[in-house]
C-alpha cells in the first residue's frame, strides 16, 4: 500500500474511533505498523482537525523519521507492543467510558461471558497504574498482555488493544468496550457468575476453528 494510502487509512480509522464513541477530544491514539517503522497519531490534536500529513512516523527506537508534529505521548506503548508482539499490525489506545470505569476501579474483566476470549485469554487484565507516557506504564501493559492476550485495561486510565490491521483493531476495541459495559451492568445486580477455565478453553478452541476459513468437515455431506 502506498505511503499516502496508509496515512489516509490510519486517519479514517482514527475518525471512526470518534464516531463509535471510543474516543473524545484529544485523548486516545492509534498506530499502524510499517515495514521497519510505524505511523502514529500526533499529540494534542483532535482527530477531526487532523490531516494525513499530521501523522508521525517513528522508528523502533522511538525517533521521529517522518512528520513535523510531536507523536502521541503514549508512543512508547505502541513501540514496545510492536517489538514484543510480531503479530501486531495496528494498535489502539483510548479512554472509552465503560472500560475506563473498570480501569478506575482497578478491575479485570473476568470470564463472565464467552466473548472475553476474543482478547486472547480467560480474562482481560487491568495493568497497574503508572504515569502516562512513562516506561513503567509500557512495562505494565506488556505484562498484562502476556501469552496470547491482545487487549488490556490500564488502571485509572483506559484501555489498549492490538490486532493484525486497522479494521480488526477497531472491531476488537468495540467488543472489549461492550464487554466492559455489560460487566458493569451485571455488577449492579449482584455477584456475577463466571465461566470455568475448562469452559473458556473450549471457547478458545472453538474460536480457532471459527477463524479457519477451511471447511472442517462438520456438517459436510458425502
Amino acid at each position: 500500500m502506498p505511503a499516502h494510502s496508509r496515512r489516509n487509512a490510519l486517519l479514517q480509522a482514527a475518525l471512526a474511533m470518534n464516531r463509535v464513541e471510543l474516543n473524545q477530544g484529544t485523548s486516545g491514539n492509534l498506530s499502524l505498523r510499517l515495514e521497519e517503522d510505524f505511523l502514529i497519531t500526533p499529540s494534542a490534536l483532535a482527530y477531526d482537525q487532523c490531516r494525513a500529513a499530521d501523522l508521525v512516523r517513528l522508528n523502533m527506537k522511538g525517533k521521529v523519521v517522518g512528520g513535523t508534529r510531536k507523536p502521541s505521548s503514549e508512543w512508547r506503548i505502541h513501540r514496545d507492543i510492536y517489538l514484543h508482539k510480531r503479530e501486531a499490525g495496528a494498535i489502539l489506545h483510548a479512554h472509552p467510558p465503560w472500560c475506563t470505569t473498570l480501569a478506575c476501579l482497578q478491575r479485570d474483566i473476568p470470564p463472565f461471558h464467552y466473548m472475553v476470549a476474543v482478547a486472547g485469554g480467560n480474562s482481560i487484565a487491568c495493568a497497574p497504574y503508572a504515569l502516562f507516557g512513562s516506561r513503567q506504564l509500557s512495562d505494565n501493559v506488556l505484562a498484562a498482555l502476556d501469552e496470547k492476550r491482545c487487549a488490556c485495561l490500564l488502571a485509572h486510565h483506559g484501555m489498549v488493544c492490538f490486532a493484525k490491521g486497522l479494521t480488526e483493531v477497531l472491531a476488537l476495541a468495540i467488543e472489549v468496550e461492550n464487554l466492559a459495559r455489560v460487566y458493569v451492568q451485571a455488577l449492579q445486580v449482584g455477584k456475577v457468575p463466571l465461566l470455568t477455565t475448562r469452559e473458556m478453553e473450549a471457547v478458545t478452541r472453538q474460536f480457532e476453528d471459527y477463524k479457519n476459513p477451511e471447511c472442517s468437515g462438520v456438517g459436510a455431506e458425502e
